[in-house]
Order: C-alpha cells, then sequence, then structure tokens
C-alpha cells in the first residue's frame, strides 16, 4: 500500500502544535484564574514531604506540566527557598500531577472540543471581566487540545495498514528496551510528556501499536521529560544540579519497576481486561506514577543521598551579592514570579534600614569597621536594585492577572525608594565620619529623637508592604507621623542656628547636624511612598 508520508507527518505535527498551542492556553488560563490562590500554596511548603507532594499535585495540575513545575522547583531549590528534602516530595508529585493531561485526552472530543472553543471564545471576546476571559481561555484551550489529538489520530489512522510502519511497531511491542527507548526520546525532543503520551494514545486508539508494547514507551516517556529540567539546572548550583537528579532517579527507578512487572508480570493484560481501550494509557500513566509515589516517598533520604553521591561538592557562596528569591526559571509561572519579586524587595528594604541604623549609630561611635560594613551593605543595595529592576522588566513583558500587573508598577518605584534610602544612610554615614564634626548632647538627643519617628514610619511602611494589605487607619498615622518630623526638622534646625550663634558648637558640627536631620527627613518621604504603593483595591 502507498501513503503520502509527507501528508500524515504534516498531519501529525499540525495535531501535535494544535495540541501544545491548546494545553499552554489552557494552563495559562488555569494559573490566571487561580492567580494568588496559586501563590499561597507555595508557601505552605514545610518538611513534611506528604504536604510537598500535595502542592506538587496541585500546581502542575494547575499549570498542566508536570516539567515547567519540576523546572520551577530546581529555580527555588536554587534560589535557597527550598531544600533538596523539601524539592523531592514536590517532584514525586509533579509526577501524579501530570497524568491529569492523559485524563484530559482520554475524554471523547468529537463533541466537546467544538463546544468548548466556541464557549471559550465567547467568553474572551464578549465578556470584560478578567476572571471571565480566564475562564474563557481555560474552555478554548481544552476544546484546541481536543482537536489536536484529533488532528493526530486522524493523520496516523492511513499508517494502520502501512507494512514499513507495522513492521516498526511490531518491533517496538517485542523489544521492550527498544520501546523505553523510542518513548525517552521522542519525549525528549518535543520537551512534553503529555504530548508525548497524547501521540501514544492516539497511536493505540488507531491501533498502530498494541497496549502491552506502549506501556513499555510510557516508562520511556517517564524517562524522558527529565530531560527539560537537566538542561535547567546548567549553570545552578550543586544543590539545584542534585534536584534534577532526584527527578531522574525517581523515574528511572520506577520505569525500571514496573518494566520488570510488565514483562514478567500480566500488567498490562489485567488493564486491558477491566479498563476500556481510550482510557488504558491514562489509567497505566496514574499507577505508574502512584505507585512509584507510594514506594519510593519512605526512601526519600535515599534519593537525597544517592544524589549528593552523583552531585558532590559544595557551593561556593557569594555573600550580600546575590538574588535569594528570584530565578529566571521562576519566570515560567508569572503569577509565582510575583510573589518572588516581592519578598527579594523586601528583603532590599531590610538591607536599607540595618544601614539606616548603623549610620545613625556612627553618629556616637564613628569607627572605620562599621563604615566598612555599611558600604557593603550600600554595595548589596545598589546590586539588588540593577536585578530587581531587571527582573521586573521581565515579569512585566509577561501577560499578568491585573492585580499581580499593579503590583509590579508600584515595584518599580518601591525599589527606587528603598534605594533612596540607602543612599541618604551612605550620607549620614559619612556625615559621621569626618573630622572635628562632633555633636553635642543636645544635638544627639535631638537626631534620635527624630530617628525613632522616622523608624516608625519606615516600620510600618514595610509591615503594609509585607502584608500587602491597605491598613488607612495606620496611613492616617504614618501621615500624622510624617508631619511631625518635618516641623521636628524645622524646629531642630532652628535650634542648630541657635547653638552656633551662641558659639556651643563649630560650623562644621553644625553642618553635620544639617544634613543628618536633612537626609533623616527624606527618609520618612520616602518610606510615606512605600506606604502608599499598597494597593488600596
Amino acid at each position: 500500500m502507498q501513503i503520502d508520508m509527507v501528508a500524515v507527518l504534516l498531519g501529525l505535527a499540525g495535531g501535535l502544535g494544535l495540541f501544545l498551542f491548546g494545553m499552554r492556553l489552557m494552563s495559562e488560563g488555569l494559573e490566571l484564574a487561580s492567580g494568588s490562590k496559586l501563590r499561597r500554596l507555595l508557601e505552605v511548603l514545610t518538611s513534611n514531604r506528604l504536604i510537598g507532594v500535595l502542592v506538587g499535585l496541585a500546581v502542575t495540575a494547575v499549570i498542566q506540566s508536570s516539567s515547567a513545575t519540576t523546572v520551577m522547583v530546581v529555580g527555588f531549590v536554587n534560589a535557597g527557598l527550598m531544600n533538596l528534602s523539601q524539592a523531592v516530595g514536590v517532584i514525586m508529585g509533579a509526577n501524579i500531577g501530570t497524568t491529569v493531561t492523559s485524563v484530559l485526552v482520554s475524554i471523547n472530543p468529537t463533541m466537546i472540543a467544538p463546544a468548548a472553543v466556541l464557549g471559550g471564545v465567547v467568553m474572551i471576546t464578549f465578556f470584560k471581566k478578567k476572571n471571565v476571559q480566564h475562564i474563557g481561555q481555560i474552555f478554548a484551550g481544552l476544546g484546541i487540545l481536543f482537536m489536536g489529538l484529533d488532528a493526530m489520530s486522524g493523520a496516523m489512522e492511513p499508517l494502520r495498514d502501512f507494512e514499513p510502519f507495522i513492521n516498526i511497531m511490531q518491533a517496538f511491542s517485542g523489544n521492550p528496551l527498544l520501546a523505553i527507548l523510542a518513548g525517552l526520546v521522542v519525549t525528549a525532543i518535543i520537551q512534553s510528556s503529555s504530548a508525548s503520551v497524547a501521540i501514544l494514545q492516539a497511536m493505540v486508539l488507531s491501533g498502530l501499536i498494541g497496549f502491552k508494547g506502549a506501556v513499555f514507551v510510557l516508562f520511556g516517556q517517564n524517562i524522558g521529560t527529565c530531560v527539560t529540567a537537566i538542561l535547567a539546572s546548567i549553570g545552578t548550583t550543586k544543590t539545584a544540579k542534585r534536584t534534577a537528579v532526584v527527578h531522574l532517579l525517581f523515574n528511572v527507578i520506577g520505569a525500571t519497576i514496573f518494566s520488570l512487572a510488565a514483562y514478567f508480570l500480566p500488567f498490562a493484560e489485567t488493564i486491558e481486561k477491566f479498563v476500556p481501550l481510550e482510557w488504558q494509557i491514562a489509567v497505566a500513566h496514574i499507577i505508574f506514577n502512584v505507585v512509584t509515589t507510594l514506594l519510593l516517598l519512605p526512601f526519600a533520604n535515599v534519593l537525597v543521598r544517592l544524589a549528593n553521591l552523583i552531585v558532590p561538592g559544595k557551593d561556593k557562596h557569594t555573600g550580600a551579592l546575590r538574588l535569594e528569591y528570584l530565578d529566571a526559571r521562576i519566570l515560567k509561572t508569572p503569577t509565582i514570579a510575583v510573589a518572588q519579586a516581592l519578598k527579594e524587595v523586601e528583603r532590599m528594604a531590610v538591607l536599607a534600614r540595618e544601614n539606616i541604623s548603623r549610620a545613625v549609630d556612627m553618629l556616637r561611635e564613628p569607627s572605620q569597621d562599621a563604615m566598612k560594613r555599611l558600604e557593603e551593605t550600600e554595595k548589596a543595595i545598589n546590586f539588588l536594585n540593577h536585578h530587581i529592576t531587571d527582573y521586573l522588566v521581565k515579569i512585566n513583558a509577561l501577560e499578568l492577572q491585573e492585580a499581580d500587573s499593579q503590583i509590579i508598577g508600584t515595584l518599580f518605584h518601591v525599589v527606587n525608594d528603598i534605594e533612596r534610602v540607602g543612599d541618604h544612610a551612605e550620607n549620614i554615614a559619612e556625615n559621621a565620619m569626618q573630622n572635628n564634626a562632633r555633636l553635642s548632647s543636645f544635638a544627639l538627643d535631638e537626631i534620635y529623637k527624630m530617628f525613632d519617628s522616622v523608624m516608625f514610619v519606615f516600620d510600618s511602611a514595610l509591615g503594609m508592604f509585607h502584608n500587602q494589605v491597605y491598613n488607612s487607619e495606620l496611613v492616617q498615622e504614618i501621615n500624622a507621623t510624617e508631619e511631625s518630623i518635618d516641623e521636628m526638622a524645622r524646629s531642630f534646625q532652628e535650634n542648630n542656628v541657635a547653638r552656633l550663634n551662641q558659639h556651643a558648637c563649630t560650623s562644621q558640627s553644625s553642618m553635620t547636624f544639617y544634613n543628618v536631620i536633612s537626609n533623616l527627613e527624606r527618609v520618612a518621604d520616602h518610606s510615606t511612598n512605600i506606604a502608599y504603593s499598597v494597593n488600596t483595591k
């Protein structure tokens, strides 16, 4: 029988393209619709691996990609937000979560796909509410996904009677190692286990490969999905590399156990006996990941030790000049990236606060050691200012929820305000280190009185920023305190002039006092800006 292989390959490629686009559209819709719930989900991570499994399952069910979840976990570990022990549970949960896609594609799309696309497009086009549009995106993506699956099935139908292809499929069915290798290679190339499993399901439904041979391909696909995480771990810390290794170990061990079970036990035959044809791959996929998780979860520490043996050594610490919460891999999940940006900006604010306190204390006890520590912290603040701003630009280019978009918009201003607070701290410290600029006890008392009020404003603003909750009563108190600081500045400057006229201080110490008061007043102004950055909605 002669067939047009070009038409078959184009049809298969087109169907695969629709499937991948539909899956991406649906996952983006799910992520945008879930919003802050997804952020809060990752905040419950603890050392409890069972909770980690549930979190990994839920996140992967939302973003529809175990590879994306694992890459995100590699990013978290690389940023120091998650240790390897926590990552193990999340990775196992992600493997279970990815079976959701195989369940979806097991549904007969004949009637569902057109209705889902139509309903989704109507919701996206004719409704103004963002949440409705996001739900419409989910439906449209689901429908397109089904259409892609249908197109792949249709494209492969001529191959059922094509003898060379039948011979290849028979070779796969008769050689488990070859089948595993084929599944591994195809998934590594496509970079999506969901897509490769969908192709396998289409082949089983079209009769191109028997289910007994297909299960070995499926086991290989689970190994192939590790390639994405391994590639993502290049250039990361050793702990992040170990995370990718744990993912690989999990799937290789699982594939080995199930391959032996399928070869020596009636694994495939039992599923064929009790499960309809269209659900067989999905059921096998679920059994593989759930059972492997149940078997290996109690031995998570063993996986960690193996990963440490495979990737030995320790990471070199770069001190404060590093990003603790941001990693380019996290950008794949925008709503999580926004949450991490908030944490990094808050860390920058804490460093600025340390320098303000250190600088004012230097007015009483100036020292080169204190100045050196302040300068090192100022370098870290400038480092964070540059890199956080770059990261915010990248996030801003992504599709975000309206609330997240507003947060990113305000963060540009907040980062600038914090950086200016750091500059004012450096100015105060430089004044403190000047010779012959020692301040009188009266002057120091006034500075510390003003400093206490400034720190109240700064700490109150930082507390609101941390909670991302606008507190109108606290804002009123901040405004009142900020006005009192302005009044203090005027009053204290008049006192300073009086002391100078009475020769109670030198002209240099008088100038130092004036500069310190002015810088503290500006810190209060920037702190007030931070308080107003919190979304009032």
